[in-house]
């Protein structure tokens, strides 16, 4: 609530509905809390059938092992993810009427794709799962490669709404301001979309990496020195590692495509009052309702080359536009803050991830200082702070737009009473810290349940989870005349294990 209240501090309280203020926090607490799931529905899949390739590939029932336990975990999330992002789609109908009453027809076509995906991605994990055991190898491989596709498919629509919130085009205005004459592929591939729908997938991709290589790297310095451990840490590590610098080109390319198309946000983030050349690049600092900064670290003539390659180029200042239409001084302190950070973040996983691949192409191992293991282990937890980062700067940096010049988001918010939508907030509030300790619980189990499958084929013993089998084949006949296992006439289970 803290942050919201600075973002209007500095706005006369008068000109404000009192239904903004609940409406934003709950937007904005339901979205951070979607965005945590997100990374590992984009881009778990695209891991888990890597890990799935090299088992088939290399005959190896360690990495067929961990894709199967993956997948486990894909399922979850999912059905977790499914849950929070159907919220946030009722949001938008129920706390923004006047953006879907007004633009719905323009630009809902994302949510519409992006629902579609949701269910074709719920149909494809049934499959995979059930695949184990029950289909060919190769069959069951292939159902699963439309997977990362359908997760991407998602992305594409939830990108293309968002990208069309920040530049707008494809229809023309009526008399009365009302869009018509929709040209839609023009609505959906904005001059916005494809810098945000890179950055975005790549983001997904490096996050889920690190998170799930993060899991294997608390378990390296806990002495798990296994090749279990080294296989699940490698390859989803590689993955990340490979394309973290790949993400820092792609945020400068978003950053040059704000610079052109959302001047005003441009200069929001970077703190840029006045328009002028030869412009300073401050490193955090704060911006004052007067145009002064305080604080942080100046660069003399470094945001200026950075915006055009040349101390020269001009960088629109936030004074270019009236007051009302542009961000407020904290709201362009927040989404300098976030943008800074989010640098920061992924200027270290690029040293993390250079380390990692220096020591892989000189000696063919991995880093043996356990301080490489912890940051490893700090890496997905950091990944997604990033992530959510970015979010707080395109979104508060296009303050006070809901749709880039076109619509405010005073303009768009319910009339519902505010204390029913602080009772809405206090509710979901509730709900989700159920959810999720829910989710965390399950995972918990999971995790438990597989460390004792481990530690009883360590020892000998017969395990009776069905990972602890291969994963393809036919099951274990039960003798004819014999009663199902647990059956209460002393009956075991079957000689492989499985019931």
């Amino acid at each position: 609530m803290h942050t919201t209240v600075t973002l209007l501090a500095d706005v006369p309280a008068q000109l404000l509905p009192a239904q903004l203020l609940p409406a934003r926090q709950l937007m904005a607490f339901t979205l951070a809390s979607h965005i945590i799931l997100v990374p590992l529905g984009v881009a778990l899949p695209l891991i888990t059938l890597v890990m799935h390739h090299r088992g088939l590939r290399r005959n190896d029932p360690v990495a067929l092992l961990l894709a199967r336990r993956w997948s486990a975990v894909m399922a979850v999330q999912f059905a977790v993810g499914v849950v929070t992002g159907t919220v946030l789609s009722f949001e938008f109908g129920l706390l923004w009427p006047g953006l879907m009453g007004t633009w719905g027809g323009v630009f809902g076509i994302g949510f519409g794709v992006e629902a579609w995906a949701f269910f074709l991605e719920a149909v494809l994990i049934a499959i995979y799962l059930y695949g184990w055991r029950r289909l060919k190898p190769r069959t069951h491989f292939l159902l699963g490669l439309p997977l990362p596709a359908a997760a991407l498919l998602g992305a594409f629509g939830i990108l293309a709404a968002n990208s069309w919130m920040n530049t707008p085009q494809g229809f023309t205005l009526d008399a009365d301001g009302k869009p018509e004459d929709v040209h839609i592929w023009s609505a959906i591939f904005t001059p916005m979309f494809g810098p945000q729908y890179w950055h975005f997938v790549v983001a997904m991709l490096i996050t889920a990496g690190y998170t799930v290589a993060g899991v294997y790297a608390v378990g390296w310095l806990r002495g798990r020195r296994d090749r279990y451990h080294r296989l699940g840490f490698t390859v989803p590590f590689t993955l990340a590692a490979v394309f973290t610098p790949v993400q820092f080109l792609l945020g400068d390319s978003i950053a040059r495509s704000v610079f052109h198309k959302q001047p005003v946000k441009f200069a929001a983030t970077e703190l840029v009052w006045r328009t002028d050349t030869h412009v300073p690049e401050y490193i955090f600092g704060r911006l004052h309702p007067d145009g002064s900064i305080s604080g942080g670290i100046k660069i003399p003539q470094f945001d200026s080359i950075l915006a055009g390659f040349t101390p020269g180029t001009k960088v629109t200042g936030l004074t270019s536009v009236p007051a009302d239409d542009r961000p407020t001084a904290a709201q362009a302190t927040i989404a300098h803050w976030a943008f800074d950070l989010m640098v920061v973040i992924g200027s270290l996983l690029i040293l993390l991830a250079l380390w990692y691949g220096w020591c892989w192409l000189r000696q063919r191992r991995l880093p043996t200082s356990p301080w490489f293991f912890r940051g490893a282990a700090c890496a997905g937890v950091a990944s997604v702070i990033a992530v959510e980062c970015g979010w707080i700067t395109a979104e508060v940096g296009r303050q006070p737009w809901i749709v880039y010049g076109h619509m405010r988001i005073a303009e768009a918010v319910t009339p519902t009473r505010p204390i029913s939508l602080w009772i809405m907030l206090g509710l979901v509030i509730v709900v989700y810290v159920f959810i999720f300790g829910s989710l965390l619980a399950v995972l918990l189990k999971m995790r438990t349940g597989w460390r004792l499958a481990d530690a009883r084929r360590a020892a000998g013993e017969r395990a009776e989870e069905p990972e602890a089998d291969t994963p393809y084949g036919p099951r274990a006949r039960v003798p004819a005349g014999d009663p199902p296992s647990g059956g209460g006439t002393g009956a075991g289970p079957a000689e492989d294990g499985r019931p």
